[in-house]
Parts: structure tokens; C-alpha cells; sequence
């Protein structure tokens, strides 16, 4: 009997896996079945979205029917320039002259003599001479003067070096210095002022030795005159 139970339960068993396995194939038929019909729903769908938006697509080309079309040529007109205003023409008015009458008609007409002209004899004395009188004396130049021209330049005599300065030294500056200074009537060098500068204190240097300098005087028409003169110092390291 207890063998009996056993088969028995092992059947019913079977029996219900058999029949969970045949509800799960239904369902799964089933559930192919309604997908296959979305699928094919949804491209019908899209054919129609189509042919609504595209009816280009659907529709067969016209013929295009060029017999009875008439071709219409348009040409520019050509318009013919204005002739010129004419030119006003210019009215000169007519001068009309009217004789003066006469206001004394009776009266005769004056008799004018020419006298012929009086002969003046002059008494020339051919023994006069024209002297032409010496040029006043020319007046000595006031300041002083540019060289060049008829201003002669004045030559050097004495020309001490300047004095390197120990910092310039050093440093080992070299070069030149321009001054312009006035040489007077006795070739001394006055009113010296620096045009071109060395630094570390060889301007002021060059601007010493330059008055020490003795030139002989310029000379103008060959007198001795005041003038203007530049002058250069060289700095140079032995």
C-alpha cells in the first residue's frame, strides 16, 4: 500500500509539472502572437505617416507639355538723348552818343596860336668834376663772430690734456668731448659750455683743460675779432 502512495503521488506530481509546462507554452505562444502583430501594426503605421507627408513619393511625374507655350522675347528701349537747352544769347546794350550842343553858337571859335618854344642858353662849366667820396671807415664788429667766410679761424698754440678722473679711470671710459667756446681778440678761451658730455666727471674736466687753451686771434679783413669756436677734448686710456 505504502508503494501504491508513492506511485501515485509521483504521478500526480508529473501530472502537474506537465501541465505548469503547458500553461507556460500557451503563454509564450500567445505573447509571440501579439508581438508580431504590433510589429506589423507599427509599419503600417509608418507606410501611412508616409504617404500623408510624402505624396511625391506616390504621385507619377507630369508630362511636361512645352507645344503650346509661347516664348515672349523682351527687348530695352532705347531712348535718344535731349537736345541741349540753347544758350541764352547775350543782349549788349547799344551806347548812343548824343552830340553836346553848342551853348554859345554865336559866339566865334578861339584862334589858338603855338608860341614857338624860348631857347634857354646855359653857361656849363665843363671843368666840374665828379669825385666819388671815400666809404666811412667800417666799425669793429660787436660780439663775437661765426668762423668762416671772411672770419679767418683761429690756429692753436698751447693745448694741455685733461685730467682722467680716477672713478673714469676704472671704469675705463673713453671718447670725446664737444664744447663750444668763445676766443677772444688775445686768443684766450672764454664762455666755454659743453655740447657733448662723457660721464663720471670728464666733462668738467675737458671744460678745465679748455680754458688753458691759447689760440692765436681771428682775424677779419686781417684785424683780430672776437668769435664763436667749438672745440674737442679726446679721453683715451694708454
Amino acid at each position: 500500500m505504502a508503494k501504491e502512495k508513492v506511485i501515485e503521488k509521483k504521478t500526480a506530481g508529473m501530472e502537474e509539472e506537465a501541465g505548469e509546462f503547458s500553461t507556460f507554452a500557451r503563454e509564450d505562444a500567445e505573447d509571440r502572437k501579439v508581438l508580431r502583430i504590433s510589429a506589423w501594426g507599427a509599419v503600417a503605421v509608418h507606410v501611412l505617416i508616409l504617404l500623408i507627408n510624402f505624396p511625391a513619393l506616390t504621385a507619377q511625374p507630369r508630362e511636361v507639355d512645352t507645344k503650346d507655350k509661347k516664348v515672349f522675347v523682351v527687348r530695352t528701349p532705347k531712348f535718344r538723348q535731349p537736345p541741349p537747352p540753347p544758350e541764352n544769347p547775350v543782349v549788349r546794350e547799344e551806347v548812343v552818343r548824343v552830340p553836346m550842343p553848342d551853348p554859345t553858337p554865336d559866339e566865334p571859335e578861339p584862334v589858338r596860336t603855338e608860341e614857338p618854344p624860348t631857347k634857354i642858353d646855359l653857361d656849363i662849366d665843363t671843368t666840374i668834376r665828379f669825385v666819388i667820396p671815400d666809404a666811412p671807415p667800417a666799425e669793429d664788429p660787436v660780439g663775437p663772430l661765426p668762423v668762416g667766410g671772411d672770419v679767418k679761424a683761429p690756429v692753436k698754440t698751447f693745448a694741455p690734456q685733461p685730467q682722467y678722473t680716477e672713478i673714469a679711470r676704472k671704469a675705463r671710459v673713453q671718447g670725446a668731448v664737444i664744447v663750444q667756446a668763445t676766443i677772444d681778440k688775445q686768443g684766450n678761451v672764454t664762455n666755454v659750455k659743453i655740447l657733448k658730455s662723457l660721464p663720471m666727471g670728464l666733462g668738467e674736466e675737458a671744460v678745465k683743460a679748455v680754458e688753458k687753451w691759447k689760440f692765436t686771434a681771428a682775424t677779419l679783413n686781417g684785424k683780430p675779432v672776437d668769435v664763436f669756436y667749438n672745440l674737442t677734448v679726446h679721453f683715451r686710456l694708454q
